[in-house]
């Protein structure tokens, strides 16, 4: 059991500690020696916080020994991603102006684990300012993938979603504002949640040097886990008005359209402006066949009213706005230089300069035309309960360290694609406000892991949860790394 205890799920370890057969202490220093013993390869872990970890940890067995009130996570070790504030550790966002940066309070998100018993111990790692879809930066170097060390777990949640896979943790705090955490359950091999906008505090959350008193359009904090049942749990915690609007607001969100089996499927599995690579392709096709030999019927036609080509004409400037407190004086001038000779720059670099340089007035217009298109999601989710589409064209790729999202490409099927890609269907969800949950459906010839996007209605994050528990009873869901066992 000892061996295993790092790759059981949050929900039967939390059965553990409430039966006496394991303490909080000893489930701490369990994680503590996979770190010491397997992060050395993955550099998913980057700061640590031990001692008061091993405080917490004894004080919640004092507790369950007196009887006393237990929380929903009480006694369980986690780690949370770095560009989220934890008082008194290091928090760095990834970036070298915060190399030594100590937050004085934790980010909402953070004081919800710990008021619910988690015992929160280490920081995990991330590109800098959350802008890439590798894990790697100046001060940490680089994340491995627990499944090929040559190749990332996606980014920017990528030391969460490498802990995760590895057991190093049982559950994780990402945040996702282009697919932060979509992409690295995918390319890991883990589940992962995106909640719909708003209904989760980002308050601490650190994506440019004066973090922590606004909120990023269409960032959310959303939990990464092995089960689709932890990520319930931990979304449960995560949920619900930020601190100031407490006393005025309360959450309650919608059950469930149904059980899986009553839910109306569609699929959205590949497209021309976009068009997914033949292995991640051949997996999603078995998934979608799957699920119709198992009785479902699966509507692969149905489509909003609204192009896919909205996600890199509003989509994709709304999300480089969002970011765009990140950039530094000299990159913001650079990029203004672009917008005043466009000519100069391809697509990608010219939507990315918009993104960041544009007026209010672009703004707000861009804004109306993400409304509307919030409403033709309102309409297709009239007829629709899910909708299941790809987390990426790609599965995990190798390490690349040259250029930026920006400027960087793949070569797939044999043809060269814009780096940038990788991002087009998480935000096709993201900008509009949907949530959306990954799930394990297969792996490639190659032993790469696939994830699927179940999406749902905005608030309809208990429906998108609900049918991703199925894919995954379904299909098998999470496998351990080799790594994993080491």
């Amino acid at each position: 059991m000892d061996e295993e205890l790092g790759l059981l799920s949050a929900s039967a370890l939390l059965g553990l500690l409430d039966r006496g057969e394991v303490s909080s202490v000893e489930l701490l220093q369990h994680h503590l020696d996979r770190v010491a013993r397997l992060n050395p390869a993955l550099n998913a872990v980057v700061t640590l916080d031990t001692d008061r970890a091993m405080g917490t940890a004894s004080r919640v067995d004092d507790d369950r020994v007196a009887g006393e009130p237990m929380g929903p996570l009480a006694g369980l070790p986690m780690t949370v991603k770095d560009a989220l504030a934890t008082e008194g550790l290091r928090t760095t966002g990834g970036a070298t102006e915060l190399a030594d940066h100590v937050p004085v309070s934790d980010a909402e998100v953070v004081a919800k684990v710990r008021d619910a018993g988690a015992v929160v111990f280490a920081k995990t790692n991330l590109p800098r300012w959350s802008g890439d879809v590798q894990a790697t930066n100046e001060i940490f170097g680089t994340t491995n993938n627990p499944w090929d060390l040559s190749r990332g777990p996606g980014g920017s949640s990528g030391g969460a979603s490498a802990a995760v896979a590895a057991g190093l943790t049982p559950l994780e705090i990402g945040t996702d504002i282009g697919g932060s955490v979509r992409l690295p359950a995918h390319f890991a091999g883990v589940c992962g949640h995106k909640p719909s906008f708003g209904i989760v505090p980002q308050r601490g959350y650190v994506d440019h040097v004066s973090y922590g008193v606004s909120d990023a359009d269409i960032n959310v904090v959303g939990p990464l886990a092995r089960t689709v049942d932890d990520l319930t749990l931990l979304f449960d915690v995560l949920t619900g008005p930020r601190a100031e609007l407490v006393d005025g607001w309360s959450l309650e969100l919608p059950k469930a359209r149904g059980t899986a089996a009553e839910l109306r499927v569609a699929a959205w599995l590949d497209d021309p402006a976009c068009p997914v690579s033949t292995e991640v392709s051949q997996v999603l096709e078995v998934m979608a066949r799957t699920i119709e030999e198992d009785g479902l019927r699966v509507d692969r036609t149905a489509r909003p009213e609204h192009p896919f080509e909205d996600v890199r004409e509003v989509g994709l400037p709304l999300i480089s706005a969002a970011t765009s407190p990140a950039r530094t004086d000299e990159e913001f001038e650079e990029l203004r230089g672009v917008l005043a000779d466009p000519v100069s720059a391809d697509a990608v670099l010219r939507m990315r300069a918009g993104g960041t340089a544009m007026a209010h007035r672009d703004w707000s217009l861009l804004a109306e035309r993400r409304e509307k298109n919030r409403q033709s999601w309102g309409r297709f989710f009239r007829d629709h309960d899910v909708l299941l589409a790809p987390v990426s064209f790609a599965p995990a790729f190798e390490h690349q360290h040259g250029g930026n999202l920006y400027t960087r490409s793949l070569v797939v099927d044999g043809v060269e694609r814009p780096y940038a890609d990788l991002i087009v269907w998480t935000s096709q969800f993201g900008y509009v406000y949907l949530p959306a949950t990954v799930v394990p459906v297969g792996w490639t010839d190659a032993g790469l892991p696939v994830g699927v996007q179940v999406v749902g209605p905005f608030l309809g994050d208990r429906t998108t949860l609900e049918f991703a528990g199925y894919l995954e009873r379904l299909l098998g869901g999470y496998r351990v790394p080799p790594l994993a066992r080491s």
